[in-house]
Order: C-alpha cells, then sequence, then structure tokens
C-alpha cells in the first residue's frame, strides 16, 4: 500500500509585504509525496504559523505535531484522506492553526490522489462533469470613487460580467463615502454587470451601522453584500438578513471547519455561502459545505484571493454543482502568487471558467519561477533542529 513518505512546507512571499487586504503577497505550499507521485497544496494562512503546527514539540495529548498524524499514513482512497483528517483534528484538537495548516495537506493528498488514478478531483468526489462558472474580477475599492469607476470600466473591457469589489476604505467614512463608491462600481460596470460587495467585517457587530448602507446597495443593485459583520455575529447577521430582502447577505470565508460553515447557514439568514478551501481545512470539509448548501438551498461560492492552485482546489468541491454557478475569480495578484503555477485557469470564449479535466488539481507548479521568494526558515527547540527550509523540487 502507497504510504506518504514526505511533506514539504514552503513559505514564499513577496520582498515587501504592504500593510493591505491582499492575501497574494505571501503564502504556504505544501508538497506531498507517496509512492512516487506527487501533489501539491496551499493553505490560505499566515505561513509561519502553519509551520510551526507542523512541527512543534507535543504540548499534551491533544497538542501534538501534525506531522505525527500524517506521515507514514496509507494514501491509497478518498477514505484514507478522511481518516488522515480525523487523525489529525482529535490529536491537535487544541493546535488553533491545526485546519488552516490541514488545509494545505489535504489539497496535496487530493492532488496526489488524482495523480496516482489519472483522474481529475472532482471526479473522485463524484461528479460526472464539471460546469462552467461566471466567473467575477475580485478586486478591492478604489482609494476615491474615481478609481472604483477606473477599476469597474478596466474589468468591463476585459471582459467580465461580473465584479466583486471590497476593503479598502469602506465603513470607514460616511455612508455618503461608500454611497458614491458603489455607484461608482455601478456606473463603471453598466447597467447588466453583476455587483458584488464585500466589506472585510468592518462592521463588528452593530447591525444598525451595516444596515445604513442597504439603501445605498439596493440602489447600486448590488447582489449581495459579504461579511458586513463579525464571522461569528451569527444573530446580528440573522436580524440584518430580516431587514434586507432585497440585498442577500454572504459569507463563510472565515469558516475553518464544516460545523461552522453549517452553523452560518443553519442560523446567520446568509443566502450565498463563500467557503475558501484553503481555509476550512480542505477540499474535503469544502465538499461537505457543498453538499449541504445544497440541500438548504444556499448558494455555494468559492472563496479565493491567491493563486491559480488554489483556484483550482477551491473549485473541485462544487465543480458539478450546475446551478452554483459564480466563482470567485482574482484579477490583482502579486507577483509571488502568480509565480506559483506554470498554467492558469483561463476564460473560454464564453467568458467562463471550471474546474480543470486533468489528473489531481491540474495545475503545474512553476518551481524555477518560485525560488526567487523562497523564505529562508530555520526552527531549533532546546539546541535541536525542527525544520529548515526543504529544497524546492517538483
Amino acid at each position: 500500500m502507497p504510504k506518504i513518505e514526505s511533506v514539504d512546507l514552503f513559505y514564499v512571499s513577496m520582498p515587501v509585504v504592504e500593510d493591505i487586504s491582499d492575501g497574494s503577497q505571501d503564502a504556504l505550499l505544501v508538497r506531498v509525496e507517496a509512492a512516487g507521485e506527487v501533489g501539491w497544496g496551499e493553505a490560505e494562512a499566515s505561513p509561519l504559523p502553519s509551520i510551526a503546527s507542523w512541527i512543534a514539540p507535543m504540548s499534551h495529548g491533544f497538542c501534538h505535531p501534525i506531522c505525527a498524524s500524517v506521515l507514514g499514513q496509507t494514501l491509497e482512497t478518498p477514505e484514507d484522506i478522511r481518516r488522515i483528517n480525523d487523525r489529525v483534528k482529535r490529536r491537535s484538537l487544541d493546535i488553533l492553526q491545526t485546519d488552516h495548516t490541514l488545509s494545505g495537506i489535504d489539497e496535496a493528498l487530493w492532488d496526489l490522489l488524482g495523480h496516482q488514478r489519472q483522474e481529475p478531483v472532482w471526479k473522485i468526489l463524484g461528479y460526472k462533469k464539471s460546469w462552467p462558472k461566471t466567473p467575477y474580477a475580485s478586486q478591492l475599492f478604489g482609494l476615491t470613487p474615481e478609481e472604483t469607476l477606473k477599476k469597474a470600466k478596466a474589468v468591463v473591457a476585459d471582459g467580465y460580467r461580473a465584479s466583486k469589489f471590497g476593503w479598502s476604505n469602506f465603513g470607514l467614512g460616511t455612508v455618503k463615502d461608500d454611497a458614491d463608491h458603489l455607484m461608482a462600481a455601478r456606473e463603471g460596470l453598466g447597467k447588466d454587470g453583476i455587483l458584488l460587495v464585500d466589506v472585510g467585517c468592518v462592521f463588528g457587530a452593530d447591525v444598525d451601522r451595516a444596515a445604513k448602507r442597504l439603501k445605498a446597495l439596493k440602489e447600486a443593485r448590488a447582489t449581495w453584500y459579504e461579511e458586513p459583520l463579525d464571522r461569528d455575529a451569527l444573530g446580528e447577521y440573522k436580524e440584518l438578513s430580516r431587514r434586507t430582502p432585497k440585498v442577500k447577505l454572504a459569507g463563510g470565508e472565515g469558516a475553518y471547519t464544516f460545523l461552522m460553515a453549517k452553523q452560518m447557514m443553519d442560523l446567520a439568514g446568509v443566502s450565498f455561502i463563500q467557503i475558501d478551501a484553503g481555509r476550512i481545512g480542505g477540499i474535503t470539509p469544502a465538499k461537505q459545505a457543498a453538499d449541504y448548501a445544497k440541500k438548504k438551498g444556499v448558494t455555494f461560492v468559492n472563496h479565493t484571493f491567491t493563486s491559480h492552485l488554489q483556484l483550482s482546489a477551491s473549485l473541485q468541491p462544487y465543480a458539478g454543482m450546475k446551478d452554483h454557478d459564480l466563482s470567485e475569480y482574482p484579477v490583482e495578484l502579486k507577483a509571488v502568487a502568480k509565480a506559483i503555477t506554470k498554467n492558469t485557469i483561463g476564460r473560454d470564449k464564453n467568458g467562463l471558467i471550471k474546474a480543470p479535466d486533468a489528473p489531481g488539481l491540474g495545475m503545474e507548479i512553476d518551481v524555477d519561477a518560485l525560488k526567487p521568494y523562497l523564505i529562508d526558515v530555520s526552527i531549533k527547540v532546546g539546541g535541536k533542529s525542527l525544520y529548515e527550509t526543504p529544497i524546492l523540487r517538483k
């Protein structure tokens, strides 16, 4: 039986990381090898704490290093991946970074299994077809309404039918400031463009402040109002959902377990659940969330703001769900995120994208392009070396 022989974690980063809401500035890449096959994944998490969770000495019975639950395990079927996930989560229960680190490992395991079977991950998950999705150009609001207008016009000129604007200064100024940005985005996208709005939990648990933007959102014909409140403010989300029948609520990117995603669908009144495979624990729990969303009548959407490796991973859990047809598509990637893969998930002649038909995640890692961004890390405890940056290889 093939066993997991090695797991390598790589910290790659831009030379200078800016204090902006852009997760594509660094990455934790995971390389898994078993029986001559290799799989790659990416964790949407701070790289250094994730590396520490991989190798940190055992603190107590529920604080084992994650590596102790993965290395040497059999990898032959999807059930093996689920078993490894359960083993990691049980033995590293009190390491709060566990699910984020596990996300990259889980993605790599699915990628490797796909290469073993010479099948795309979505097919191994039980889907018969990878359905096309409408990509929405995901970008930050401009610093001024004029800049937002310019960004909106640019994505329309590039052939996008939908765009999401988020974060930046939204919610930090007046209601009129925010309304001006929303109307600038609407003007730039045109009357038929799909406008999505992400405000990055800026209003905390203050429903009244979040609700003051509803009139402007409605006038701008925004399809959704994403993360207006803290990610665990489920009761407040529900209250806000009752005030906004025209503009639906979206959230879920902060869910780092399936049960967190389920609670948001059950209790928060969201109409769109946005799951990041690089945060929730990987493709395995993301697929659970997609199945539950379908059952619940909630629209499943991927969350992705980093590389095309992560984009592919995030598409797999709902690739076969025809009616869940929106996909986040990052258009402002930093150079390190672009360097991760040789190939990309491009739009077809109709402007649509879909999960690749190639084995695994269908993405080829560009080792040479990544090397300039590789961060040298050394971790020693009690004079013993626990981690040294591995050799970056295919």
